[in-house]
């Protein structure tokens, strides 16, 4: 028979499973060293049992600490500097600390994290995942007790989210390169799971379908955001039969390593190669020549995403998302200019 949920233990948990207690408080702490079929298991006990773990401090929920957590990939990218800015301000004003955790883009240390702040009662949380959304992550997310406003993110759907159009940004950038005469346009970014990669390469291939160009799919590298991964696919890139005329730095932090390649190679931008960053810098406007950038405000999208949250907390969870897609432009720069051996066209 299933014990009430007022008397369930780890105990019970582990034992409807059949997994020792130690195993049951790893999935409970969504430590990532379960198998996901034991995984299953000690969930489908918690589910029956109505186990909830921490239950005196679950029962007093209502009760605000006013804390929120703001999960990011990687606190040291400084573009991300106007977002916590701007959170933060809005949060101080309404009485909330903004609690900044680094997830390392990882999916096991993103679990911690969530469970963490659950756990300790954060009123709401600020976050933009860097790994793909299987169906046994989104309902971890979703039993979350504390309210979720994605940044920078559309999955899962029911979430609230404050997002930059990455699309529109990418097709202004990809049009004006057209418009040069360029045809060979290398567009590096991250993995297509997620929505910034996956806009920018939908407006990529929009600016060519407009143009009714046809896209070479070799020239759309989808492998991270990171330096990196600019450098070694951009030195690749540039050794390769068929020479590029373009690159897009699709990600905010991958413009040192496409400057880095090129200038490796010895090449001159925009003589040899134009270049179009995404996502400003101080880098990319005091670079000699200053690069082409894919704009959108950091700052806009903390502010919106903390006052998405306070909404949220004062009304609970439920009821329609709410979704915020804010403007990105592209700021021609002397970083691009028509290939040598074509002449611009309209």
């Amino acid at each position: 028979m299933t014990k009430k949920t007022a008397t369930a233990t780890l105990r019970h948990v582990a034992e409807m499973a059949g997994v020792s207690i130690g195993t049951a408080s790893r999935v409970i702490n969504g430590k990532q060293t379960v198998k996901p079929a034991i995984r299953a298991k000690v969930q489908d006990a918690i589910d029956k049992l109505g186990y909830r773990p921490n239950a005196v401090a679950q029962s007093m929920r209502r009760r605000s600490t006013h804390i929120v957590g703001c999960i990011m990939r990687d606190i040291n990218i400084p573009s991300l500097a106007a977002f916590v800015s701007a959170a933060h301000s809005v949060l101080d004003q309404a009485g909330f600390s903004l609690l900044i955790s680094n997830s390392e883009g990882l999916e096991g240390r993103e679990r911690e994290l969530l469970m963490r702040l659950d756990s300790q009662q954060a009123d709401g949380i600020l976050f933009g995942p860097y790994t793909r959304l299987e169906p046994e992550f989104e309902t971890f997310l979703h039993r979350l007790e504390a309210p979720i406003v994605l940044v920078d993110r559309d999955e899962p759907a029911w979430a609230d989210a404050v997002m930059a159009d990455h699309a529109g940004g990418a097709f202004d950038a990809t049009t004006h390169l057209l418009n040069q005469g360029h045809r060979r346009i290398l567009l590096l970014t991250g993995s297509t799971f997620i929505y910034p990669a996956r806009e920018r390469i939908l407006g990529y291939r929009r600016a060519f379908a407009a143009k009714g160009l046809p896209v070479d799919e070799e020239l759309i590298c989808t492998t991270g955001f990171g330096s990196m991964e600019g450098f070694r696919h951009t030195s690749s890139r540039l050794g390769s039969a068929d020479p590029l005329t373009a690159i897009i730095a699709g990600g905010i932090d991958m413009l040192p390593g496409v400057l880095r390649a090129i200038r490796v190679r010895g090449m001159s931008i925009p003589n040899d190669i134009s270049v179009v960053s995404v996502g400003d810098s101080e880098l990319a406007q005091l670079h000699t020549p200053a690069i082409s950038s894919i704009r959108w405000d950091q700052g806009e999208i903390g502010r919106s995403a903390a006052q998405i949250l306070l909404k949220r907390i004062g009304s609970g969870t439920g009821g329609t998302p709410e979704r915020i897609l804010l403007p990105a432009e592209f700021t021609v720069r002397a970083s691009t200019a028509a290939p040598r051996t074509t002449s611009p066209v309209g």
